[in-house]
């Protein structure tokens, strides 16, 4: 067995257990593999161990990948910033967009979604922990966006994502998951259509899932330290 079929079987198991230890079925928590910088050749080591959802930040380096693989029957989420010269692209490439935090970048995604592909599924992402070198929309503003992104033709809206600020401690990675997850309910009970919290990455994946996670970000557990070089 490979060495990231080995590291898939692993986070699963984390998965499973994060998800068993607060009486969650495991099957409701996603496995998103986060391949940026990786070369199509991992893409495929992990899809022949049974991965088929994949993330990436650069938009360049996706398309390429994605036009490599394009009869592997993957599925292809944009999970990085997003600038309005790169709406196109990710549009005509991708089935997932989680880091919508402006209307603009939203209309512009439904504007250039071609004819013939389905909705776009999208996540509102929110800046939970008030960084200021992170994106995403705050708190207060997310019910606002939301509701501009459902109200465009080509485009599904589907939840919310966060990049809380690293932290140690359960207690401490747990809380800004928390913040989302009950922003998450607040909106759903306001009669947003709501059905994905996109949060937590390796090192905090367990927080993540006990506070209600539907979808998690792994790269380095799956794939290795990376080399930006």
């Amino acid at each position: 067995m490979s060495v990231i079929a080995t590291n898939l079987q692993a986070v699963q198991r984390r998965i499973d257990e994060a998800a068993r230890a607060v009486g969650r079925n495991p099957e409701t928590v996603g496995l998103l593999a986060v391949s940026k910088t990786w070369p199509a050749s991992a893409v495929e080591e992990a899809a022949r161990a049974g991965q088929r959802a994949f993330g990436e930040n650069y938009v360049q380096e996706a398309v390429d990948k994605i036009g490599l693989l394009r009869d592997a029957g993957l599925e292809w989420h944009f999970i990085g910033p997003l600038q309005s010269n790169k709406t196109r692209l990710v549009a005509e490439n991708f089935s997932w967009v989680h880091s919508i935090e402006r209307g603009k970048i939203a209309e512009r995604l439904s504007a250039q979604r071609p004819v013939g592909l389905p909705p776009l599924q999208v996540c509102v992402q929110v800046n939970v922990s008030g960084e200021a070198s992170k994106s995403g929309c705050a708190p207060a503003e997310a019910a606002e966006l939301c509701r501009r992104v459902a109200a465009l033709p080509n485009l599904r809206l589907r939840g919310l994502m966060a990049i809380p600020e690293p932290v140690e401690g359960s207690d401490a990675q747990r809380r800004p998951f928390r913040q989302l997850r009950e922003l998450f309910e607040t909106l759903r009970s306001g009669g947003l259509p709501l059905d994905t919290l996109s949060m937590g990455m390796s090192h905090d994946l367990e927080a993540a899932v006990a506070e209600g996670a539907t979808m998690v970000r792994i790269g380095t557990a799956i794939f290795g330290e990376r080399n930006y070089l």
